[in-house]
Formats: C-alpha cells, sequence, structure tokens
C-alpha cells in the first residue's frame, strides 16, 4: 500500500471520536435508591426525637401526651390484646377488599357492554358512595343477620366505587382506532374485550386498588366505632375506644401506630402489585433517564 493510498483511506474513513466513559449509573442508582429509605427514615426519627425532648421539656403527662418510650412499653405489654383485635381488623379489610374487587370488575364489564345496564346501575353506585358510611352504619347494622357481616358490608360499600369507576373508566377509554383495527379484522365483542379493552384497563383498575386498600380498611374502623362491638371479635376501633375511655392514652397511641402501619403495608402491597404488573410495559411504570 502506497503512501497515497493510506492518505485517502484516512479521508475516507470518518475520524473516529473516542467514546465517552460511561458514568458510573449504577452507583448512582444505588445511592438514589439508599437515599430513598434512608431520608424518610432519618425524618422519623427527627419527629420522635422532638416528640420526646417536647414531653420531657414541658413535662407532659402521660395521661395527655405519653413520651415514645411509654408508647412502646404499651405496645409490647399490651401486644396480646392490640394483635388479636389487629387481625379481626385485618380480615374485615381484606374480605371486603376481595369483594369489591371482584363485583367492581364484573359490574364494570356488563356496564361497558350495555350502555342501558350503565344507565340503571351506576347511578345507584354513586348514590352508595356519596353517602356517608357513618350515616348509614346504623341502619345496616339492624337490617345485618351479625355484627361482623355489617361491618363487612359498610367496608365493601366504601371499597367498591373506586374500583368500579376506575375500571369502567379504563374500559372506556380504549383507542378507537384500535377498535376499529379489532373490528377490521372480525374480532367478536368478547374478543375484544378479553385481548384489548381488560389490557387497556389494567392500570385504571390498579389506581382504583390502591385507593380501594386504604378506604376499606378506613371504612372497617369507622364501622366498628359505630358498632361499637366488644368482646373477643372487637376490633382496633373498640380498642381505641376503650383505651380512651380508661385514660390509657399509651395504648391508644399504640393502636393507633398498628392502624396506621397496616394502612401503610397494604398501600405498599398495592402499589408492589401495580408495579409487577405494569413494569414492562406502560408508560407510568418504566424507568425513566434523567
Amino acid at each position: 500500500m502506497t503512501a497515497t493510498d493510506t492518505k485517502t483511506e484516512a479521508i475516507a474513513a470518518p475520524a473516529q471520536l473516542d467514546e465517552p466513559a460511561p458514568v458510573f449509573a449504577a452507583k448512582d442508582t444505588t445511592v438514589e435508591k439508599t437515599l430513598k429509605v434512608l431520608i424518610p427514615l432519618g425524618m422519623l426519627a427527627l419527629l420522635i426525637a422532638a416528640w420526646a425532648w417536647y414531653v420531657k421539656a414541658y413535662d407532659v403527662p402521660h395521661y395527655i401526651l405519653p413520651s415514645p418510650l411509654r408508647v412502646g412499653q404499651a405496645l409490647i405489654n399490651d401486644w396480646g390484646t392490640l394483635y388479636g383485635a389487629l387481625l379481626i381488623t385485618l380480615k374485615i379489610t381484606l374480605t371486603a377488599l376481595a369483594i369489591a374487587l371482584v363485583g367492581g370488575v364484573g359490574i364494570a364489564i356488563i356496564m361497558v357492554q350495555s350502555r342501558w345496564v350503565e344507565l340503571a346501575l351506576y347511578p345507584y353506585a354513586v348514590i352508595l358512595q356519596v353517602t356517608p358510611i357513618i350515616a348509614i352504619a346504623p341502619l345496616i347494622l339492624i337490617y345485618a343477620p351479625t355484627t361482623q357481616a355489617a361491618l363487612l358490608i359498610c367496608a365493601w360499600i366504601v371499597a367498591f366505587f373506586p374500583i368500579l369507576s376506575n375500571t369502567t373508566q379504563g374500559l372506556k377509554s380504549t383507542d378507537h382506532n384500535l377498535l376499529n383495527l379489532f373490528e377490521l379484522y372480525g374480532a367478536s365483542r368478547w374478543q375484544t374485550l378479553i385481548y384489548l379493552k381488560l389490557p387497556n384497563a389494567l392500570p385504571y383498575f390498579l389506581a382504583g386498588l390502591r385507593i380501594a386498600g386504604g378506604l376499606a380498611l378506613i371504612a372497617a374502623v369507622v364501622a366498628e366505632f359505630a358498632a361499637g362491638s366488644a368482646g373477643a371479635q372487637s376490633g382496633l376501633a373498640y380498642r381505641l375506644l376503650e383505651s380512651q375511655f380508661r385514660l390509657n392514652i399509651p395504648r391508644l397511641f399504640a393502636a393507633l401506630i398498628l392502624l396506621s402501619m397496616t394502612g401503610v403495608i397494604i398501600f405498599a402491597m398495592t402499589s408492589l402489585i401495580s408495579h409487577l404488573l405494569l413494569r414492562k410495559w406502560h408508560e407510568s411504570a418504566l424507568k425513566r433517564e434523567n
């Protein structure tokens, strides 16, 4: 190869630029994940420290505002009573949520298939939603066969509408171009429903599931307040009232902490389910690069 050929080849070939060294994305991701955990925990530690300081600095009586240490002791000493009540409340919450899932999705599918069915049922679902559950709980307690059944009905009423509404909206939000394509290829109504409308409605349904999980817990507690049931089948709401009447404020705070933690766990579980089902294809769950 001559010098002329070498020069010609050098001119013809584009200049090879050195690619920039990759930024430590994995390291940044690890640091970011660590900070997402440490920052909320640090904030929680600061709040507990401020709470303990305030009680000690102003010598607040424990029957008005107990210290975090007293609340922790109550949580340990009364764990047997509180844990049994928590299981009862949790059982009502999860059962109501399961029934709301089946009923909400089933009725949403029926309403989308028939406009007349939607006109007949949807207004009454709205009425159930906007009526305060505390107002109709006494009637449900009268007509229900048992107190536990009444509590379950109350929790179901509140959890039912978010799933029904969101699933219906998702089924109706299907792209009309895709609907025309399915119609062009001769797909039946059920094929269109199963392969197009239901996958399209999945993000809406999961958003409703996250809302309904927390509302079911709230409704179960409110219904327990209205029922005022005592005995072996009483939930955490009764333990709250009992602690209030006896001025056992540390136990009251302990029961509140258990309720809050239960709500957080339910939200975390429903969020995890949503992430697992949507992470590979939906925009709301895909990781975005900054």
